[in-house]
């Protein structure tokens, strides 16, 4: 397998182990977890010496019978661990957002003596327990140890660290309506590896609500309520909605439901009454990505019909996108909107790096 393809093949492993956790999944003994950790902690500090580790690691599963330690071409039997960096290990942690050195690792200069990575290395890589780490796992690998297990639980590390970091989010300013929420779709639809696209068009909405509370006459006097957590479950909290508002005697007053690519069926809307039916919530909007069940249109009519009769609240089912059209219509400034959309990315705990920076990539193609 080529270099290029052994990278994104773990990458996209490693995407899909982690998903919205913040641990790695490895079956490596304790000992070599302690290492790798040790290694993963002083990636930003000692870019060198992670690139080094990583390249070496990489072209262990590209050519399982070169002695990796062997990091010159002038060794006998040894490879140019530098070529292969430059040309296919620093390019690829470039590109996704983690630590990596401005050309090479083998620019730090004790990683570039005539000596062989074997565990009496001589030149002094500091601190000394990362040096012991780090030729530890080049002994390991060497000595039967599977580098592909190696190279998953880095990635695994890399893309955890990388998750927890704040990236500045782009906020363009005085945008029809057509384009932001062209903009908006299809960072709802994009495809991500990670967990948490579907709490998207919940921040979207709300954003549109923190605009609403204070422009819409509907809403004098009422509060919108804090987001609850992504993994809140509504009976615990006590919420009725994603986004709940109430009245000045801290009453249900209006709620919405937002779905993900799921289209919305009567059963859904006889679901969302059962969450609501002992409040005296006044409208209940049930919204979706996926529109509506179209086969069950009149079936969804009669059950909203039927909890107008005897609860009293106006059930409003629709698609996502068509509400937000109609919010963003009585805005007094769309900017705000995008302001508080883009501010809600940067601070939900259930999205990750990837869901952030799609934002940034999709703005950049307007």
């Amino acid at each position: 397998m080529e270099p290029t393809e052994i990278l994104n093949e773990i990458y996209e492993t490693c995407l899909k182990l982690v998903g919205s956790s913040a641990d790695i999944t490895s079956d490596l003994s304790s000992e070599e977890k302690l290492n790798l950790d040790l290694i993963l902690q002083n990636s930003e500090s000692r870019k060198g010496v992670f690139t080094v580790l990583f390249t070496s690691i990489i072209y262990k599963i590209h050519k399982p019978t070169q002695d990796v330690r062997l990091h010159q071409a002038n060794f006998e039997d040894g490879y140019s661990g530098r070529t292969f960096d430059t040309k296919f290990i620093t390019p690829f942690l470039k590109s996704k957002n983690f630590p990596a050195p401005s050309e090479t690792g083998w620019l730090t200069r004790t990683l570039e003596t005539n000596s062989p990575y074997t565990l009496d290395y001589k030149p002094n890589i500091s601190p000394k327990q990362l040096k012991r780490s780090f030729l530890y796992i080049l002994d390991k690998i060497q000595n039967g140890a599977n580098p592909m297990e190696y190279a998953i639980y880095l990635v695994q590390g890399l893309i955890i660290q990388r998750n927890a970091q704040q990236i500045d989010l782009a906020k363009p300013l005085n945008l029809p309506i057509a384009t932001i929420v062209d903009l908006l779709s299809k960072h709802f639809d994009a495809k991500y590896s990670a967990e948490g696209a579907s709490r998207l068009p919940v921040l979207a909405l709300y954003a549109a609500y923190q605009c609403l509370i204070n422009e819409t006459k509907r809403f004098e006097g009422k509060v919108l309520l804090p987001m609850e957590s992504h993994t809140s479950a509504d009976s615990r909290s006590g919420r009725i909605g994603d986004i709940d508002i109430i009245d000045e005697k801290e009453r249900a007053f209006e709620a919405v439901e937002v779905k993900h690519g799921i289209p919305i069926t009567a059963q859904l809307v006889k679901d969302a009454f059962e969450k609501f039916k002992t409040t005296q919530v006044n409208r209940y909007y049930l919204l979706s990505t996926a529109n509506i069940d179209n086969s069950q249109a009149d079936e969804i009519n009669k059950e909203i019909e039927r909890i107008k009769n005897i609860h009293g609240c106006h059930v409003i089912a629709n698609g996502l996108t068509n509400s937000l059209k109609y919010y963003l219509r009585l805005l007094s400034d769309t900017s705000e909107f995008i302001e508080n959309y883009v501010n809600l990315i940067e601070i939900d705990t259930a999205l990750k790096f990837e869901h952030k920076k799609k934002w940034n990539i999709i703005i950049s193609q307007m």
